[in-house]
């Protein structure tokens, strides 16, 4: 059985999000992306402690294709180095879990 896993990340504004969300799944390397937002997040960033208003994508995968998933965010993030995390789907219904299963697919031609 194919393992899952949700990837998250951040951007600045709504429309670099929708971008980026835009831009994954299309190429198949999501089923699918939520954007949630704006969502208020407190961080340290070199060495200092700040706030900020972000837009959170949540993306669901096969855990086979997240090296390329997190490759083609990185190049096409708007920040030099985004959070990209991933966590294992361990439960899921079954027909949601094929569809991820199916769409991202590497030879799936829709």
């Amino acid at each position: 059985m194919t393992e899952f896993v949700q990837v998250a990340t951040a951007t600045e504004s709504r429309d670099e999000a929708e971008k980026l969300a835009r831009s994954v799944v299309s190429a198949r390397l999501a089923a699918g992306a939520q954007i949630i937002g704006p969502v208020i997040s407190a961080f340290w960033h070199e060495g200092e402690f700040g706030t900020g208003r972000e837009w959170q994508l949540l993306l669901k995968t096969r855990a086979d294709r997240y090296a390329d998933l997190e490759a083609h965010l990185l190049q096409h993030h708007p920040w030099t180095n985004p959070e990209i995390s991933a966590v294992p789907i361990v439960a899921g219904s079954d027909a949601c879990l094929r569809w991820v299963e199916r769409t991202t697919a590497p030879d799936d031609r829709g």
